[in-house]
Order: structure tokens, then sequence, then C-alpha cells
């Protein structure tokens, strides 16, 4: 299905004398290294374009995000793009847009249904668990579980509040479901984005099944606490090793990717932000020349494993963020 936004609205425009559009970019969070990376690609692809961009973030806060999206349509700009809190909060903003006739574009998160006009660009996160997952049960097929049994698998779960969480566990449970011949799962660990929460969680049901040999995680933020918390369990090793978790993991962050480069991780779902990005600026242009837009647009993205790594990494927008990180001075 699609709609025509840019005729059915009416655009405004808030070009200067240079001729430039300007687009408004509020996001929710900037609180992990993929809001960051995401916030920092979608300001380069803008300016690739030769589009103006206003920034504002919103620190978590619905009621100021609102707020901001007011501000950018009391500016007139030629477009808005938001990353919001969650599927609800974000009608207002896409109602006040209407309002103004200037396209909008949600990014990443998907608004619950509504008769408001705006176009999604969001990322299926079923669709990469699932790969990622049936990846890992590859591996574990050709390497027994302890004892000769089935492996025990740990699942790590985002915030169910989040509709990305929910298509990311749904994904897990899919491709787990079709490999219960050697794979059993012993463990759900809710996290709700929660670093602390999910070290306690792991750590809990590790004590509780120390035979787990395979974890996924629903998002790389929380990689660091799942490997503070098999260290201490003694299980931190390569790929190869006796003691190995097979462990996965979603999203392409940097420590996603030291980690595949290091043996420890053996595969990461990767939502592609350049990819995305794109989307998102060329769905904005397309709006306001009235051209037919998809209301939903999904990143299919990719998994990033061990024997690809080599391939793949240009595509991993954490690779570019870990290799910043290495230039950067030392202070």
């Amino acid at each position: 299905m699609a709609c025509v936004v840019g005729c059915a609205l009416g655009v405004a425009s808030c070009r200067k004398k240079d001729g430039r559009l300007t687009v408004g970019v509020a996001f929710e969070t900037l609180q992990t290294e993929y809001w960051v990376a995401s916030f920092d690609i979608m300001h380069a692809e803008l300016e690739r374009n030769n589009i103006r961009m206003l920034e504002a973030i919103s620190d978590g806060d619905a009621n100021r995000q609102l707020e901001q999206v007011k501000s950018f349509v009391a500016r007139r700009v030629d477009g808005i793009i938001v990353a919001p809190k969650d599927a609800h909060t974000v009608i207002p903003m896409i109602k006040a847009a209407n309002r103004a006739g200037i396209p909008i574009v949600i990014y990443n998160r998907p608004p619950a249904p509504t008769k408001a006009v705006s176009v999604t660009i969001g990322t299926d996160n079923f669709g990469i668990t699932k790969n990622t997952v049936e990846h890992m049960c590859t591996l574990a097929r050709q390497s027994p579980a302890p004892a000769g049994k089935k492996h025990e698998a740990l699942l790590v779960m985002g915030d169910l509040g989040d509709i990305n969480a929910i298509g990311r566990r749904d994904g897990f449970d899919k491709a787990t479901a079709d490999c219960s011949d050697v794979l059993e799962v012993v463990s759900r660990v809710p996290s709700e984005w929660n670093q602390e929460k999910a070290l306690a969680g792991v750590t809990n049901a590790l004590q509780a099944h120390p035979n787990i040999s395979f974890m996924f995680t629903s998002s790389d933020f929380l990689l660091p606490s799942i490997m503070s918390a098999l260290k201490a369990a003694g299980k931190w090793e390569k790929a190869g090793h006796a003691n190995h978790v097979i462990l996965g993991a979603f999203d392409g962050d940097a420590t996603a990717y030291e980690m595949l480069r290091a043996g420890y991780l053996d595969a990461d779902g990767v939502q592609d932000a350049y990819f995305q990005s794109k989307l998102t600026v060329q769905a904005i242009l397309d709006m306001r020349a009235g051209k037919p837009v998809a209301n939903v647009k999904l990143d299919p993205g990719l998994v990033v494993n061990q024997s690809n790594l080599g391939t793949e990494a240009s595509r991993m927008w954490g690779a570019a963020v870990a290799k910043q990180k290495a230039e950067k001075p030392q202070s």
C-alpha cells in the first residue's frame, strides 16, 4: 500500500535564500551507539543531499519531543524525521505535521495504527533475528552439547514495551523452535534495556543452569553485561574452545564488531543504518515531490559472522565506529 503524502498534505516550505531545504530531526535518545551512529549517519545523508538539519534530542521525554516537533512545525521546516519513544506518543507528532502539510518520516519504531499520515522506515527485527539464530543453530549442530545432551539456550530479552524487542523475541522463538532437536531454551532473561538488570539476570540463569551453551541477546548494548556474567561463570572462551558458549546478538555496534574479530561472538544481526538513512531522506524528497511512497519500508539487514566478517564489515556501522575510536587521540 502506498500514499502520495506530498500532494495529500500540501507541502510547506522553509527554504532559505540559498535554496536549501531544511529538515527537523527529533531523536528520543542518544543512549546507545546505534542511536548515536544513526543520528550521525542521518546528518551525513542530509548533507549529501544538500539539506540543512535542525536537531532535537528529548532524552526519553515524550512530551518534550512533542514540543520539539511543534517547534519544527512553527519554523515551517520542509520535512520532519522522528525516532520516537514508542508507538503511541508519536501519533500527536504525526498529526501536528499533517495539519501543517509537512512530510514526516518515523525512524526505526513504527507508530500504532492511526489515520494520521506518515512513512515508517524500520528494521525487519523478526527476520534479522531469525536469520542470526539460524546461523547459531547451524553451529550448534556442528558442536556437540556438553554431556552429549541438547544445547541449553538463554535469551536476553529487551523491553517488551518496544515493538522492536517483540520482533526480536519472536524471531528467536521461531528459529529455536526449528532446531529443537539440538536445542532447548531453558531461560529467558528480561532486561528492559538495562545493563544491571541484564547482568543480574544472566548471572542467576548461569547459576541455575550451569550447562548453558547457547545465548542470544536482543541488543549489542547488553554485551558487556553478558561478558561479565560469562567470565564470572568461567565460560568466556573463544569459538573452538570446549567451554565456548555459542553467542549471538543484534544491532551491529562497535563492541559486537570487536568481539567478532576476537572470536568470542559467533554472529550479529546487523541493522544497516546507512541503508535506513538513505531510505529516510529519499522518502522526504519523494513525498515533497508528490510521488507514491510505501507507508512502511523495512531494512532487511544482514548477519555478520566470523566467516564473512572480512567481506561484510563495511556494511556494519559498528566497524566504522570502532575505527573512529581507534584513531581518536588518547588524552
